[in-house]
């Protein structure tokens, strides 16, 4: 658990490429807004395997995003309830539905449409956002940290300590 844990702050702070972590950061908050099970959460699951960008941190931010996904149900639940509801695309929903296995993706559950409208429309702004807060966090926000007088408390906790140790170690294997 520490070498994990140790993983994710070292890919913040490594050469992987800022676009990487950004992308994989943008596919975790899609995929954290669709309800997870259902069967079209699953296929675009499986979708962003084919993808370069870090899996690790997409998991992390999907992890997050479920964390704090009941903040997230009523916006969403009313956006898919618009979506759903919006006349002109009445005969494309009654199309899908009637196609075989379309209904099982559960397209016409108001939050899954909310969540993969909200998802898909912060994909790019998230992206965009991330990659130049990624180069601020590793040029000036993570060494005023890692020298502050709280941080540098904390690392005498052996727990904490054990975490840095295996950063150390693991920056030094790259």
């Amino acid at each position: 658990m520490i070498k994990s844990i140790a993983k994710l702050f070292l890919v913040l702070n490594s050469n992987i490429s800022k676009t990487q972590v950004a992308a994989g950061i943008a596919w975790g908050v899609l995929l954290g807004l669709i309800p997870a099970g259902n069967f079209f959460w699953i296929v675009l699951f499986l979708v962003s395997f084919f993808f370069n960008f870090h899996h690790g941190m997409k998991v992390v931010t999907m992890a997050l995003v479920l964390l704090l996904s009941p903040l997230f149900r009523m916006p969403l639940d009313s956006l898919g309830w618009g979506i759903l509801h919006l006349e002109p695309l009445q005969p494309i929903f009654t199309t899908m539905y009637n196609m075989p296995f379309v209904p099982f993706t559960k397209f016409n559950n108001t939050l899954v449409a909310g969540g993969l409208i909200a998802g898909v429309v912060l994909f790019f702004p998230v992206f965009f956002l991330l990659l130049p807060l990624i180069n601020i966090y590793r040029q000036k926000l993570s060494p005023f940290i890692r020298n502050s007088k709280p941080v540098r408390a904390i690392l005498k906790v052996p727990f904490f300590a054990a975490i840095d140790r295996a950063v150390a170690n693991l920056a030094d294997k790259s």
